[in-house]
């Protein structure tokens, strides 16, 4: 099921008449190329407002073509696609701050019409469809489609930039936007640097770390990837052998037999960098006269968005800059620039990419540019040389075209100069690359690539679910643990029993759990062991009284229940004072870290600082300590917010092994981290083990929150109650 704006399919009224039509714009033709393809449906909007008595006629026709209208008014419209859509998101992911509006009234029409959208996918949708959801309108709509349908398959697809989190935060609504997008299972960008941008947005804002762009939402994995999307590469070679694209290049050549072509293509649009783009031809003429008379500039613009006034003031600005600069260099013989305002059908497109010497696209920002594709894919010969701005997404894939910066004219116009100049057999060189690559990586492979991987991430979840632990697991532990008489359970404490605190030390137990850790230890078949990273004075002042066992410093300090605490290994600190230093150092680096020192180990902790610099400061951090404790004892682990250096020779798994010797029959040991996989790896086949948090473990089980783990624990202290 594709959902976007815009149906392939456009309707409008003639006569009192409609008219049905292909939709024109690279993302309309990529996808209309899929789904011709694939058994699919497309839902969007038809592109006019609809009276409500014809609404059961236009969807018949639609349902021709596989598609499902979503009607709008005239005012949603307005203040969803014309208002928050084009107002607001499309300027600001596109770098122009300046032009963007937030209107409250335009953000409650977009979130209105993305539950419109919604309800429409709610109507037709089948639990085994895979729901691929394109492009900035519809930000909101996969998780309003997440929270009607838990299993659904989704995934999301952005055909723009994705600006950097200080841009991003700048929307009022901005963690509304990112909360809602996170509902589908595989979010997909052009390029790295756009995906990036999304990862640490999400982490500034929502404070989801990722591993590899797997981020943990709940109980659901969600992989954010980079897919570039391609062009239906054989429509444009086998459209050039076509006689009248044939006889269309042929007039064109004889129209101006005396020049070389430069052409340009675009939407009528701010970022396309279009009066930018004729200052620089202008310089160009202005330092290179000996061109004069011998290169026409074909500026091709398509009409775009007339109804919002910034385009109406460009398509002036442009208008008076193609007459300014054909009245100062133009000759009764020569015009320089040749300007089309209108849409042009693909014959004639085929056909100004075949004739052309030069493609000169210098976008101040864009999510792509298939152009540029389709002009390189479209040059059959060999021939032509690509000009692209290195802002385009297609810039990254396209290496052998002339990059440029747009905003430096001179480098613009000196490589107007080169691209003029260039021999054919260095323009086929660099043709022949680009076009294997392109046809390596169309459309085809763009969109089944993307399929590929929202089901594997599903494949993943659906994995990692088998694993957590269930109604029937649950009852089948708590049945183990009835009918044993010599129990052991190993417990971590922060981020599994309490949720992780600003400070350490606010993360103090509550009378309810300490109550329930009395209970669990009053009855003597239990042995309960916290088994943390916390320092030994910390756990006795919490723990002391509640008959419970102690681990201290992830394996370095024990307490039996009761008795006075020992270490396990005879360690040595002389170590820190090598350590500090550097910690010191990134302390000052890093606002709103501070060190905490323990016995036997230095914990560095960030998480009160800004969430993407502290990430930052971890990982350089934790490579400098590495590099520095190699052939050491000493272990570096990086853990939730927190970097740690410590003796290697203890851990939680050395700890527990010291109760695991005694003949336990039922085992239970739950944890949350790194540290704890130690102790998961030491644990008879036999024992429960539980993960929280759904992130990869080697324990059986997982569960996602401090809270889950209380009611686990509540539940099996009732058991002992009812035995």
């Amino acid at each position: 099921m594709i959902i976007s704006n815009r149906l392939p399919v456009s309707v409008e009224r003639r006569k009192n008449e409609f008219r049905f039509s292909s939709s024109v714009g690279g993302l309309a033709t990529g996808l209309n190329a899929l789904h011709q393809r694939y058994e699919s449906v497309w839902v969007g909007w038809p592109g006019i407002a609809i009276n409500r008595e014809e609404n059961d006629y236009v969807e018949s026709k639609l349902s021709e073509f596989n598609c499902y209208p979503v009607f709008l008014s005239q005012g949603e419209v307005e203040k969803y696609y014309y208002g928050f859509s084009n107002k607001t998101i499309w300027p600001l992911f596109h770098y122009f701050p300046q032009y963007a509006k937030y209107e409250h009234s335009e953000w409650s029409a977009y979130e209105h019409v993305n539950q419109k959208f919604c309800e429409r996918v709610a109507e037709i949708a089948k639990p085994e469809d895979v729901i691929w959801i394109h492009d900035y309108h519809l930000m909101l709509l996969p998780g309003l489609i997440r929270a009607l349908f838990s299993d659904a398959t989704i995934g999301f697809f952005l055909h723009i930039p994705f600006p950097s989190a200080d841009l991003f935060r700048l929307i009022p609504w901005r963690k509304e936007i990112l909360e809602r997008v996170l509902g589908a299972d595989l979010i997909g960008f052009h390029t790295y640097d756009y995906a990036h941008n999304f990862l640490s947005s999400v982490l500034c804002l929502l404070g989801y770390e990722h591993e590899f762009g797997k981020l943990v939402i709940g109980d659901r994995i969600v992989q954010v990837d980079v897919h570039p999307m391609g062009i239906e590469v054989q429509k444009f070679v086998s459209a050039t052998s076509g006689r009248g694209i044939k006889r269309e290049v042929a007039r064109l050549r004889s129209r101006f037999k005396n020049c070389k072509i430069i052409f340009s293509m675009d939407r009528l649009d701010y970022t396309k960098g279009i009066p930018e783009r004729l200052y620089t031809f202008e310089h160009f003429l202005e330092t290179h006269p000996e061109w004069h008379e011998k290169v026409v500039f074909i500026l091709k613009i398509a009409p775009s968005r007339t109804k919002v006034g910034q385009y109406r003031v460009l398509k002036q600005e442009i208008d008076e800059l193609v007459g300014r600069i054909n009245g100062k260099y133009g000759t009764p013989e020569w015009v320089p620039i040749s300007y089309f305002y209108r849409s042009l059908p693909f014959q004639t497109i085929v056909a100004f990419y075949l004739a052309a010497d030069v493609a000169l696209l210098t976008s101040m920002r864009d999510g792509m540019n298939l152009i540029a594709k389709e002009f390189v894919a479209s040059r059959v010969d060999g021939k032509g040389v690509l000009i692209l701005s290195e802002m385009a997404g297609a810039a990254r894939e396209l290496g052998e075209a002339l990059v440029v910066n747009p905003n430096n004219k001179e480098e613009v116009a000196e490589a107007l100069n080169e691209a003029l100049r260039m021999p054919e057999e260095e323009q086929k060189s660099r043709n022949e690359e680009m076009q294997k690559r392109l046809s390596h990586y169309d459309v085809f492979h763009w969109g089944s690539g993307f399929i590929r991987s929202v089901l594997e991430t599903k494949r993943l979840q659906e994995e990692l679910n088998m694993k957590k632990l269930s109604e029937k697991i649950r009852e089948e532990l708590k049945n183990a643990y009835k009918a044993d008489d010599k129990r052991l359970l190993l417990l971590d404490y922060d981020g599994t029993l309490v949720p992780f605190a600003d400070k350490p030390e606010r993360a103090k137990p509550d009378r309810e759990l300490l109550d329930l850790f009395r209970a669990l230890s009053e009855p003597p078949e239990n042995t309960v062991v916290i088994i943390s990273g916390r320092d030994k004075e910390t756990l006795e002042r919490w723990f002391g009284d509640t008959g419970v066992c102690l681990v201290a410093e992830h394996g370095v300090w024990l307490r039996e229940k009761e008795g006075e605490w020992k270490e396990i290994e005879l360690l040595k600190e002389d170590w820190k004072e090598k350590i500090i230093p550097i910690l010191d150092l990134f302390v000052d680096r890093a606002p709103g870290s501070f060190i905490e020192e323990k016995s036997f180990s230095l914990v560095w902790h960030y998480r009160k600082v800004d969430p993407e610099l502290g990430e930052l400061r971890a990982k350089e951090l934790t490579d400098q300590l590495i590099d520095l404790t190699a052939c050491t004892e000493l272990q570096v682990m990086k853990g939730n917010k927190v970097v740690e250096v410590k003796d290697g020779r203890v851990n939680k798994g050395i700890a527990a092994s010291h109760w695991l010797t005694k003949g336990f029959g039922f085992i239970l040991a739950v944890g949350d981290d790194l540290t704890d996989e130690d102790m998961f790896k030491v644990l008879p086949e036999g024992a429960y083990s539980v993960k929280i948090g759904f992130t990869p473990s080697k324990a059986r089980f997982y569960l996602g929150s401090p809270k889950e783990v209380r009611a686990l624990l509540d539940e099996m202290e009732m058991v002992e109650v009812y035995k």
